[in-house]
């Protein structure tokens, strides 16, 4: 039997960056982009490359940048790494594993580090072909917190739980990651919005944006937990932006929120540095009339837009920087 299994891209719709730090956000599964892995028994346990890890280089130049962004190896690293914490878990709650073999392989269509989460979604594909192939049931409020963990505790990786929850839940998502729901149920309260409730949205990303998002987000961690106020202060007032959003939402004012995704992106820009290529992104497509902020931690931003001839404007302008534009997919 072969397992194939998926996990979307994401983008955070308001209230991000504020999910790593008890914050609330809601995000949305982007169906036009995602993570594959096919796994099938094998007499060994065998992890297969993919192209994204062959070690080939048109130039040195270009392996210097590779190991800037990605370090000495690609994804194979999370695939390695989601199925030792899968086996630690297993361990931990006294589920057995029956004793077989298998061949695993991944490839993903989500552009890599420009903040539409490729990286969890690795594990999350991977995690659910590993949950179906030993026929294991992992609580779905659980899930995200094991993904975590893969890239948090196993590798290192500064991240938040807000990627995991969406690729696990998918549509779109309300969180509500406050500090004493986490230290009482051990995970936040997630509530799915209907999709149908949703303004026209674009996305836009330029994959010579490429960072890593600890890059972004290491400095701000120091700061959160010093206690800085601007920084503190900045996390709530992002949470307060989400909230706002789910009452235009459910209150079927959709159409409403442009102005709160702008306030999202102006908050970012007081307590992070925005590099100029992402930011002449947010200008060109506001200059249009569309709203706009960052989808993750740079690279693709995500708005709302009035109408098709602004959609056609935006596609235009943003085209002409070298940025992809796209209407997302969700369901």
């Amino acid at each position: 039997m072969i397992i194939r299994t998926h996990a979307f891209a994401r983008a955070g719709l308001i209230g991000n960056p504020s999910d790593g730090y008890f914050g609330k956000t809601i995000s949305v599964a982007i169906r036009n982009y995602a993570a594959n892995v096919i796994l099938y028994e094998s007499p060994e346990l065998i992890i297969e490359a993919c192209a994204e890890d062959l070690c080939r280089f048109d130039s040195i130049d270009e392996l210097i940048r590779d190991v800037g962004l990605h370090g000495y190896y690609g994804g194979m690293r999370l695939v390695k790494a989601t199925i030792r914490r899968f086996g630690e878990y297993c361990r931990i709650h006294g589920i057995t594993l029956e004793h077989r073999n298998f061949t695993v392989r991944y490839s993903s269509t989500i552009p890599r580090l420009v903040g539409m989460a490729g990286s969890s979604a690795i594990v999350t594909s991977t995690l659910r072909a590993l949950m179906s192939f030993y026929g294991v049931t992992i609580p779905k409020a659980t899930q995200p917190n094991l993904i975590l963990s893969v890239e948090k505790e196993e590798l290192g990786i500064e991240a938040g739980l807000q990627d995991r929850v969406s690729q696990v839940y998918e549509g779109v998502v309300f969180m509500d990651f406050a500090r004493e729901l986490i230290q009482r149920q051990g995970h936040g309260n997630y509530v799915q919005l209907d999709p149908a409730l949703l303004p026209p949205l674009y996305m836009a990303f330029d994959r010579r944006n490429a960072e890593s998002s600890e890059r972004v987000h290491n400095p701000i961690r120091v700061r959160f937990e010093q206690g800085d106020p601007v920084v503190v202060g900045a996390m709530k007032k992002f949470a307060a932006l989400a909230e706002e959003v789910r009452a235009l939402l459910e209150a079927g004012r959709g159409r409403e929120i442009g102005p709160i995704l702008n306030a999202n992106y102006d908050l970012r820009t007081t307590i992070m540095d925005i590099a100029p290529r992402n930011r002449v992104m947010v200008e060109t497509a506001r200059s249009t009339g569309a709203s706009a902020k960052f989808a993750g931690s740079g690279g693709a931003i995500i708005g709302t837009y009035p109408d098709e001839p602004t959609f056609k404007a935006l596609r235009e302008r943003l085209s002409a920087l070298g940025c992809e534009v796209f209407k997302p997919e969700i369901v």
